[in-house]
């Protein structure tokens, strides 16, 4: 029998392997630490694990469900919104910087802050105080504004996700996303971590930046936001 792919459940891969010390909970079900973000998955879809998936859920505050099918809503819980991503993996190498990109910075805790805001303001996905520590992430500075940020979240075998790339809107149309991408990309091959990234279906602007860039879709996975 085939073993499952790593992708195929991302965040109970990443919460029950490489990052399950950012993980609340137990083997029935997880949430990641609530000052990196939102994401939580539950072992099957069976009534004891949904119960203590529910479980999970804050009283002020959503769980989203990343599945490579659709999940059905946990008793006890209500549906916030249901999105379709899609999962893509980089074939080949990355690409080489192109002449003429601009620096590119790694950024740390003294950033945060800016990240924060850029964050808020280009939605690349959840966003907590701490989502800036899940890996590397890189900046694009221009007379000391961050003008652009991408990085790293979920980490699985041999896997790395290209994640939180946002531009503010008037820098947009410059090749900073795509600098970066490929800055993150280049780092990740590096230390022998083939690259992801999700993106919303929907989003075919997004998706034609990403293939440009040696992506290829993969599959579509589901997206469940719940809360109380």
């Amino acid at each position: 029998m085939t073993a499952p792919h790593p992708l195929d459940r991302p965040v109970w891969t990443m919460l029950t392997g490489r990052q399950a010390h950012l993980a609340e909970g137990d083997a029935r079900a997880v949430r990641i630490d609530r000052g990196y973000g939102v994401f939580g998955v539950a072992a099957d879809t069976g009534a004891e694990a949904q119960a203590a998936l529910a479980a999970l859920v804050p009283d002020d505050g959503e769980i989203w469900i990343v599945e490579g099918e659709r999940w059905p809503v946990p008793a006890s819980t209500r549906e916030v919104k249901r999105a379709v991503l899609a999962q893509m993996v980089a074939e080949g190498p990355p690409p080489a910087p192109r002449d003429g990109e601009p620096t590119i910075l790694a950024l740390d805790e003294e950033d945060a802050p800016e990240m924060a805001a850029l964050a808020e303001h280009a939605k690349p996905g959840p966003w907590g105080p701490q989502t800036h520590r899940y890996g590397p992430f890189f900046g694009i500075r221009e007379n000391g504004r961050l003008l652009a940020m991408a990085g790293q979240r979920i980490l699985v075998p041999g896997m790395a996700e290209v994640s939180g790339v946002s531009t503010w809107e008037d820098c947009r149309g410059r090749g900073l996303a795509r600098a970066l991408i490929g800055h993150v990309m280049r780092e990740m091959v590096a230390r022998g971590e083939q690259p992801f990234l999700h993106s919303y279906a929907d989003n075919a602007g997004a998706i034609a930046l990403y293939e440009s860039l040696g992506f290829r879709i993969r599959r579509e996975v589901h997206v469940l936001a719940i809360a109380k």
